[in-house]
Formats: C-alpha cells, sequence, structure tokens
C-alpha cells in the first residue's frame, strides 16, 4: 500500500510480455485521500493521510479475497485506474464509508484536506 487510495500489486505478465518490472501500482478510481508528506499541505493532512494508509493497509492484509478492476491508465503515468475488490466490497466504498477519502472524479477542485474534519480525525 502506497497510500490511501494507491496499492501495489504483483503482475508478472509485466515483465513476462513487456519487459518492465512485473508489479502494477493501482490507483483507486473515484476517490481522493490525503496525501503524506511531503505533498500534504498541512500537518492535519499528514495525520489523515497516515490513517487512511493504515486502513488501506489492514483492509488489504485482512483480507480472504481480492480482486483488482483495472479500467484506464492514469494521466501521471507508471499506474492505472481502477478499483480493489476486497471479500466483495469495492475499496472506493469502504474510503468513504469509513470517511477515510471524499468522492472525486479529477475534475474541479480537489477538496482542502486542511478544512476537512471527519469523524476519527
Amino acid at each position: 500500500v502506497s497510500d490511501g487510495d494507491t496499492v501495489q500489486f504483483e503482475a508478472p505478465f509485466m515483465q513476462q510480455y513487456l519487459g518492465l518490472k512485473p508489479v502494477l501500482a493501482l490507483r483507486v478510481l473515484g476517490v481522493d485521500t490525503p496525501e503524506k508528506a511531503p505533498r500534504n499541505q498541512c500537518d492535519a493532512e499528514n495525520v489523515k493521510a497516515q490513517a487512511a494508509s493504515a486502513f488501506t493497509k489492514a483492509a488489504v492484509a485482512n483480507a480472504k479475497v481480492i480482486q483488482f478492476e483495472v479500467k484506464d491508465h492514469d494521466k501521471y503515468g507508471g499506474r492505472v485506474l481502477g478499483d480493489i475488490i476486497i471479500d466483495g466490497i469495492p475499496l472506493s466504498k469502504k474510503l468513504i464509508a469509513q470517511n477515510y477519502a471524499v468522492s472525486y472524479f479529477g475534475k474541479g477542485k480537489k477538496k482542502d484536506w486542511c478544512q476537512l474534519s471527519f469523524k476519527g480525525f
């Protein structure tokens, strides 16, 4: 888990067929989680980012079944966009339901995590 909304997974076909490193990073489509340091805008955002990352790590570590749903390539390169289905529930829904993320589809201004207050933060 790189952060709250990005998970890396082994993809041996990347090396076998494309000669690339055998790991893919998947950015969860439709959500935005706070940024960790040094990309955060304030200390509060970093605290929220650490909590979102810990939630995602625990969700992945405790999962019985994990599926990856790849939809597109990320505009920044090096990642794919999609969702991680954990025991039948999309990670995007889990993150929003537990207040670790807000809905975001890449259009418009992102929420200011320094100003947002969620339960648990």
